[in-house]
Formats: structure tokens, C-alpha cells, sequence
């Protein structure tokens, strides 16, 4: 068992201004000059993880960029579907959204962080009884400063930081989870395809079964018992047809829509049967500690703990005292040409500190909240990791079973397809009764739709595995803070 590794990220941030420094946290400047406030690796809970997958195969490569999993199944219309729906479907434009919301929340709490300067004007006309009317104009600025003496201002603006952050990586796991949603709905959609000509081969060769029946019936040869059996054999497969078919135009449908279209949209595009893609033998696995850098929703839980501790910070910091500088400077004159020479100046310059006395421990409350806050967030911290090591694990025990199953259900295929051969042959012949050839039809039918299943099993398999491993999306990309126009 290895440590938990060091944070995916890094970034510039003082850890508890009101005390002494922990220590610097390493310094990396994103792109687009923007640096996230992070928690240091000291402040993320210990969790061990294993030194490697205890079911890996042996066939496993090194590991490889995941951003695009997808082109490791050589299928041009899969690649083109999830390209479409990163670009189209509702639930990633509305993370877009949110990160653009909170994009703009940063921007808001950075600007805290400098003076604010007001610039006014005004105009008046007064009589008074039998005296002339006159005019006074008047213009001014007014500027005021905060000075950030404990970090609060600091310590919010980090938090909106890292906000933005998980908005960040928040959006990668909608972008994770929608390719490895579109890549199964596909996938499924082939193996249904591909059952489907199963269920009509079989069923044609059942309707020549059953026509033989009827003429050896005829002649004398056969029972009509037979050709019931042989007609209810007919009908049974023919009865699969129709569920297929509904299964294939739900799975349409639901692609459509995962791709930002109506329902129906695909049915022209995918309506000829194609196989099922399967990945390359080689995996693209990586090692436990480098799944964790991968995984978006865990770097969204390390990018919590960071916006936690910041409020944190501020909490504390706004049980000291505040000072606030304000100035303001005005011109007055009574004439409006007058206020650009011999007009009347007035300036002011107010320095204020204040300091909480009492206030019925409601400060000491809110430091204790985001004291929970902060506990909360290193919880879903850990639940983020033990999760992602499930899911790699579980990916891993599902995709060994399946191979193993798809081996001896290939065998059993084969011998099944041998079996009907030689029952019909024989039956023709006149040396077994009918019953063995239905028999053996049935048992090739389920061994080719099983076959099928499994094949459609095994694709699926890989894609859990790559979505379980953090693929689908370029961690560089998702923790810039910048819009995508400046990058």
C-alpha cells in the first residue's frame, strides 16, 4: 500500500493567515496566468492506496493519454456521436453555464480586494421670495480602501478560486460520464442490431424446418404433432423480433436526445446494423495513485477541501478588527463652466477602525460552521477516492469474468451449430424424432444470443473501465480560469 499522491494541482495560497504559516504550498501558474488556491497535500485526509489494481491483466500497457478513450474502438460513428453530444447535450451546456457563473463570482470577490472609486455630479436651481434664481453645480469623487489586515478579502477570494476550480472539474465529470453514456447506448444499440439478425436467421431457418415438417406430414412421414411443435418453435423466435425492435428504437431515441436532438433524429443515420466496436486487446491502464489525478470528481472533492479552508480563514479573520479608509474630493462653483477654474474645492479624508465587542458569540458560530464545512468536505474527499478505487476494481472483475464467459460460450456455439447439423441431417434421414432437432435449434439460438450479449458485454466492460479510470477529458484544459476565448 502507497500513500495518498500529492494534490493533482498546485498553487500559491498561505495556509491560516491569522497564524503562523504552515509552509508554502509549491507555486504553478495555470494557463491563462490564473493560479488556484488549493489545499496543501498536509491538510487532505490520509487514505492508502494499493501499488497497483489487484486484477489487472496481464495484457496491460502503460498507461496513455484517456482525453479521447474513445477512437481505441476504431468505430468512426462512435467518435462522431460523442463528439456531437460534448458539444450539444443539455446537461454539459448547463455546467458550461455554471462554470461561466462562477467565472464571474471570482472575478466579483477578486475585485474586493481594491479600492473603490465613485465619481459624482449635480446641478441645482433655487429661488427664494423676490430674490434672483441662482445655480450651483457641484462635482466629486469619492474613493474608499478596505486594507485586507487579517486576509479576509484574501482568504474569500482564494475560496472563490477554488470554486471556480470545481466548476471546472465539475464540468469534466458531466463530460466524463456523458461519452461513457452515449459510447454504451451505441454499443448496445450494435449487440440489439446484431441479436436481431440472429433472431432472423434463426427464424428463417425454423420457417424451413417448419416447412419440411409440413410436407413430410403431408407424405405420410411425420406426425402433426410435429408440425405443431415446429409452428409453436416458429412463433416463439418470431416473438423476440418485435421486443428487439423496440429496444433498438429506444436506443435510438435516447442517443438522439443525448446528442441534442429530437427523438428519431439517428433513426435514418444508425438504422443499418453495424458491429459491435470492440477496443484494442491492449489496455491503457493506469496505476491507483495516477487514477486519482485523473478522476475529475476527485479533484472537485481536493478543490472543496480548499474552498473550505479559505472561508475558513475568512470566518476567523472577522473576529478581528477592520480598518476602512475613505477620501472624497469636490469641485462646486455657480456656473457649470465655473467648475473647470474658480471653483470652490473641498476634500475629506476619514480613517475608521472597528472592532466586535460582543455580538452574542455569532462570529465564534460561523467559525465553527465552516469548521464543519471544512470536515464535511475532507469526508467527500475520501468517499470521492474509495469510490474511484471501487469503480477501476469492479471495472477490472467485470471485464476478466466476461472474456472468461465469452470463451466457453464461443465453444459452446460451435457446438451447438454442429449439433443442429447433424439433427437435421439425421431427421431428414428419418433416424431421430423431431423433438431433438427443436431442441438442438433452440440451443443454438440462445448460444448465438448469448455469444452476441456477451460480445456487447465486453465493449461495455472497457467503457466503464475508461470512465472509472478519469477518461473522457484534458485535465490541463478543465482548471484553467480563463474563457475559452483568451485561452
Amino acid at each position: 500500500m502507497t500513500a495518498l499522491p500529492d494534490a493533482p494541482f498546485h498553487a500559491a495560497a498561505a495556509r491560516r493567515p491569522l497564524h503562523a504559516a504552515i509552509g508554502a504550498i509549491s507555486l504553478a501558474v495555470l494557463t491563462g496566468c490564473a493560479s488556484l488556491s488549493a489545499p496543501a497535500t498536509a491538510d487532505l485526509p490520509a487514505i492508502a492506496t494499493p501499488a497497483q489494481w489487484r486484477t489487472a491483466p496481464a495484457e496491460a500497457g502503460s498507461a496513455t493519454a484517456l482525453a479521447s478513450w474513445w477512437q481505441r474502438f476504431g468505430d468512426a460513428e462512435l467518435t462522431a456521436l460523442i463528439t456531437q453530444a460534448l458539444q450539444a447535450n443539455t446537461s454539459v451546456r448547463s455546467a458550461q453555464a455554471s462554470l461561466q457563473q462562477a467565472r464571474a463570482q471570482r472575478d466579483a470577490a477578486q475585485a474586493g480586494l481594491w479600492p473603490t472609486l465613485t465619481g459624482s455630479g449635480s446641478g441645482q436651481r433655487s429661488k427664494s421670495g423676490d430674490a434672483a434664481a441662482s445655480n450651483r453645480f457641484q462635482a466629486g469623487l469619492d474613493a474608499s480602501w478596505e486594507p485586507d489586515l487579517f486576509g479576509a478579502n484574501r482568504s474569500t477570494a482564494q475560496a472563490s478560486e477554488a470554486d471556480l476550480a470545481a466548476a471546472g472539474t465539475t464540468l469534466a465529470n458531466a463530460q466524463v460520464s456523458l461519452a461513457a453514456e452515449v459510447a454504451l447506448g451505441y454499443i448496445d444499440l450494435r449487440g440489439l442490431q446484431q441479436r436481431l439478425a440472429i433472431a432472423q436467421a434463426s427464424l428463417a431457418a425454423q420457417a424451413e424446418t417448419l416447412q419440411i415438417t409440413r410436407w413430410r406430414a403431408q407424405a405420410g412421414l411425420a406426425a402433426s404433432l410435429d408440425v405443431e411443435q415446429a409452428l409453436a418453435a416458429y412463433e416463439q423466435t418470431a416473438a423476440q423480433v418485435p421486443a428487439l425492435q423496440t429496444s433498438i428504437g429506444q436506443n435510438l431515441n435516447a442517443l438522439a436526445v443525448l446528442t441534442g436532438q429530437a427523438p428519431g433524429a439517428l433513426n435514418e443515420r444508425l438504422a443499418s446494423a453495424a458491429p459491435v466496436p470492440q477496443a484494442s486487446a491492449t489496455l491503457a491502464l493506469a496505476i491507483p495513485a495516477e487514477v486519482l489525478r485523473q478522476r475529475p470528481d476527485v479533484r472537485t472533492a481536493e478543490y472543496r477541501i480548499g474552498a473550505a479552508l479559505a472561508r475558513l480563514d475568512a470566518a476567523e479573520a472577522d473576529r478581528y478588527p477592520s480598518l476602512r479608509i475613505g477620501g472624497s474630493v469636490g469641485l462646486s462653483a455657480l456656473t457649470l463652466s465655473g467648475l473647470g477654474s474658480g471653483a470652490t474645492i473641498a476634500n475629506s479624508l476619514l480613517a475608521s477602525i472597528s472592532l466586535p465587542l460582543f455580538d452574542g458569540g455569532t462570529r465564534r458560530a460561523q467559525v465553527q460552521s465552516q469548521e464543519a464545512a471544512l470536515e464535511a468536505a475532507r469526508v467527500n474527499y475520501e468517499a470521492a477516492v474509495l469510490t474511484a478505487l471501487q469503480d477501476v476494481e469492479d471495472a477490472l472483475l467485470a471485464l476478466r469474468g466476461d472474456q472468461e464467459r465469452l470463451v466457453r460460450q464461443q465453444s459452446a456455439q460451435q457446438a451447438a451449430a454442429n449439433a443442429d447439423l447433424l439433427a437435421r441431417q439425421r431427421y431428414s434421414s428419418g433416424l431421430i424424432d423431431f423433438r431433438t432437432v427443436l431442441d438442438t435449434q433452440r440451443t443454438l439460438l440462445s448460444a448465438q444470443d448469448s455469444v452476441a450479449s456477451t460480445q456487447a458485454s465486453i465493449a461495455a466492460d472497457h467503457v466503464r473501465l475508461y470512465k472509472a479510470l478519469g477518461g473522457g477529458w484534458n485535465p490541463e484544459a478543465a482548471t484553467s480560469t480563463e474563457p475559452a476565448s483568451t485561452r
